[in-house]
Formats: structure tokens, C-alpha cells, sequence
């Protein structure tokens, strides 16, 4: 059994954390968040110790790594807003913790290589959750297209089509999410699953193309290695192909290869638990399987100017 803690407890995902913590038979045993809504850790854990002040936090992931391997945290999961993820991961790997950190990984891809540094120096371990990888349909999409590239089947690039909306209300702008300087914007916060996923299927990019970029919606034209793609992120739930009424979902995800619908709503929000169980098991994601969506993210918003 492994001692887990959060940064970032009180956020949106960190529920999703917290129950792949118990699922895979650890113990989360401390959380900071300057919010004490803390209520959901009754749900699976009762003996965590609380922090508002991360530094408080800190100096308590140090007292509890010189008392014993029982006690000391192995894990320190990030949760917090996308801007100071590269700044938590470093406290975790210098409190002798691995980290297991929130998409993005970091922002702006210069970052990336000054947490390999912090890596190497503290011989530290950065996991990154990068969830789609782990789904079934889309494994076996992975598996099809691997064949076929083995197998030199195909002289042409796939058509894919992606499109994302999740409607969001008049909050979402207000809060750091709509900031795009802390959340790296729609294409980071709701997109870089599937940039990754897209470029994981279909290989690196060659060319970009953006068609309408503001702070509620993008759409863009992608050429990858092997595909073409249109694709459209949204959190206007005026976008939306249908009218949800009061308490209804208000996401839409619909992605075609070739003309097929990739089925893969069901499962999506399902993916932590195996995630942890595959950095557990030390086959996480890192930062060199984040790099590749992080600079293309970028390399989107330099396309747009």
C-alpha cells in the first residue's frame, strides 16, 4: 500500500483521483486547497490531514519523509489550475515524492525540459494522466491502424473528424479556466486529450490551419503523418446538436475515421483507476508522451496569427 496526497483537492477532477487512490488500495493520507470544501474525501477516506496553506502542506510531506517508509508520501497528485502544474510537480519530486500530474502537463512546451532537469537532479518519477490511451475503442482503433501500416495497406491519409463541445455556463469565463494564460486556453483545457489522441493514432503534425479561434470555440484543419483532420472544440451550449433541458448532459463527443463513428462516450470519465493502476504497475505516461500534444497545441495558436 502507497501513501497518496493531493494538491488541488478541492477541484473539478480531484474526485476522480481520490476514488482511483481507493479502487487501487492506497491510502490518501494529506490534501491542500486553499477552498475547505472537503466534504467529498468522507466518500473514501476519514483520516486526512487538511491543509488551506500549501505551504503548511509542504512542511508536512517533509516531517513525514524522515519519520518512516510507512509514513511518508510516495505519490503527490496535481490537481490544481494548468498554470502552476509544472510548479507543483516540483514540489513533489523535491519532497522526494513521484508526481502524478493533471492535463496538461505544463502549458508552453519550453517547460517540459526544465522538469526533466528537476527530474534528474531529484531522481524523481513525473506521471501524467493521458487518459484516451487507456480506452478500449480507441486501443483497438491503435491496433487496426498499427496493422495496417505494418502491413502497407494504405496509400492515402485517413478523413478524420473531431468535434467537442461541452457547454459551459457564464462561470466558466470568469474563473481561471477562461483565462488563457493559466489555462492555456480551449485547445489545453479541453482539447489536449485529444490532440494527444490524435497524434498517438495518426502520428506527428505537418501543417495547421485555424478557421475561428475565440474564448468559447475553435475550429482548425490538421494534417498529420497519416490523416487529415477537421476538428471543432466548443464550450458554447449554443453548439451543441440538440436543446438539453435543465440537468441534462450538455456534452457531445463525435469523432469519424474515414466516414465510421468512433464510438467511445461510454468508459470516458472512467479512465483515472487505470491510469493509476498503470503507473503503479511503472508504465506511466511522461513528459516525453506529453511533449509531442503540448507543441502542437503551441504550434496551433502560432498558426492562428
Amino acid at each position: 500500500m502507497k501513501n497518496f496526497a493531493i494538491i488541488g483537492a478541492g477541484g473539478y477532477i480531484a474526485p476522480r483521483h481520490i476514488k482511483a487512490i481507493k479502487e487501487t488500495g492506497n491510502r490518501l493520507v494529506a490534501v491542500t486547497d486553499p477552498s475547505d470544501s472537503m466534504g467529498v474525501l468522507d466518500n473514501f477516506f476519514l483520516d486526512v490531514r487538511y491543509f488551506p496553506e500549501i505551504e503548511r502542506f509542504d512542511r508536512h510531506l517533509e516531517k513525514l519523509r524522515y519519520e518512516s517508509d510507512e509514513k511518508k508520501v510516495h505519490y503527490v497528485s496535481i490537481c490544481t489550475p494548468n498554470y502552476l502544474h509544472d510548479a507543483h510537480v516540483r514540489l513533489a519530486l523535491r519532497s522526494g515524492c513521484k508526481a502524478i500530474c493533471e492535463k496538461p502537463l505544463v502549458i508552453n512546451p519550453w517547460n517540459l525540459d526544465q522538469l526533466l532537469q528537476v527530474q534528474k537532479e531529484t531522481d524523481g518519477e513525473i506521471n501524467t494522466i493521458m487518459q484516451l490511451r487507456l480506452h478500449p475503442e480507441i486501443v483497438k482503433i491503435k491496433q487496426r491502424l498499427e496493422k495496417e501500416l505494418l502491413e502497407n495497406k494504405r496509400d492515402r491519409k485517413h478523413v478524420v473528424d473531431l468535434t467537442y463541445i461541452t457547454g459551459r455556463g457564464a462561470w466558466y469565463h470568469q474563473s481561471w479556466k477562461g483565462i488563457e494564460e493559466r489555462s492555456g486556453g480551449l485547445l489545453v483545457n479541453i482539447g489536449i486529450h485529444f490532440f494527444d489522441m490524435l497524434l498517438w493514432l495518426f502520428g506527428k503534425a505537418q501543417n495547421s490551419k485555424v478557421i475561428e479561434y475565440n474564448n468559447s470555440a475553435a475550429k482548425g484543419e490538421l494534417e498529420l503523418e497519416r490523416a487529415f483532420v477537421n476538428w471543432h472544440l466548443s464550450v458554447d451550449v449554443g453548439r451543441l446538436p440538440f436543446k438539453p433541458l435543465p440537468g441534462e448532459m450538455t456534452t457531445y463527443r463525435h469523432i469519424t475515421i474515414d466516414g465510421e463513428t468512433l464510438e467511445f462516450t461510454k468508459g470516458f470519465t472512467d479512465l483515472h483507476t487505470k491510469s493509476y493502476e498503470k503507473i503503479l504497475n511503472g508504465e506511466g505516461f511522461g513528459v516525453k508522451d506529453a511533449r509531442d500534444a503540448i507543441e502542437l497545441v503551441h504550434l496551433i495558436k502560432q498558426s492562428r496569427i
